[in-house]
Parts: C-alpha cells; structure tokens; sequence
C-alpha cells in the first residue's frame, strides 16, 4: 500500500545547535523522542517500553536537519523516510521544526497527533 506523506511545522524557540542536539545525539533523542537509543554506526535502534524500531540515518546536516528510514520500510522497498528540519524565519526569526513523515492514509491523523506528543514534550524538555 502506498503510504501518504505529510509535514507537521511545530514551532519552537529554541537555539539551532540545541534544537539539531536534540535530533541527532542519543542523549538527545532520549529527551523527547524514545525512552533510549542504540547507535552503531548509521543505524539507530530506538527502544520505547521494551520494543524496538530500528533506522538508518539517510543524511544529517549540522543545525538543519536530520533524515532517517526505517529498516521495515527499507526492507518493503517502501519510499518513505521521517525527516526534522529545521526552519528559522529570516522576517521574525521564529523557529519551528517541521516533521515529514509517511503513514498509511488512514493513519496520517493518528501519526500526526504522535508527533505532536512528541514534539511537545521536546517543548517542555526545552522549557520553551
């Protein structure tokens, strides 16, 4: 089945260097993303209550954006990848980070209503 992409842009103050911090080290991600994360090489296995989902880190560039896809999807030869970038107005200087991301059409809301979790508790850790 063809899975539908879709972007979220959460806005969020934070600096560049803590947001790309954020999605890009163990530590990080441990914060607000997974409960932990096992790193070898490209390949990160996020853990979150005792499963695992494993991806390859696709491409990364420091304090923008951060670009993964998951083994499964890999494996299927499905297109689809989640990627966080980040996006600075260069009018208000605002911040957001916006989230693509591939789900079944009718999983798109669902997947959506996670990532917001997600990102809002990246907000809190953040203290933004």
């Amino acid at each position: 089945m063809e899975k539908e992409k879709f972007q979220i842009e959460f806005p969020i103050n934070s600096s560049k260097g803590v947001l790309y911090n954020c999605m890009s080290t163990p530590s990080g991600l441990a914060e607000w993303f997974c409960d932990d994360v096992n790193i070898k090489k490209e390949v990160h296995t996020f853990i979150w209550d005792g499963s695992e989902e494993v991806a390859r880190l696709i491409t990364k560039k420091k304090d923008e954006f951060i670009k993964f896809k998951w083994l499964e999807s890999e494996e299927e030869g499905d297109a689809s990848y989640f990627e966080l970038r980040i996006k600075i107005d260069e009018m208000t200087g605002e911040r957001a980070i916006i989230v693509t991301d591939f789900a079944e059409e009718d999983e798109v809301e669902d997947a959506k209503e996670l990532w917001i979790a997600q990102l809002e508790s990246l907000r809190r850790v953040l203290g933004g």
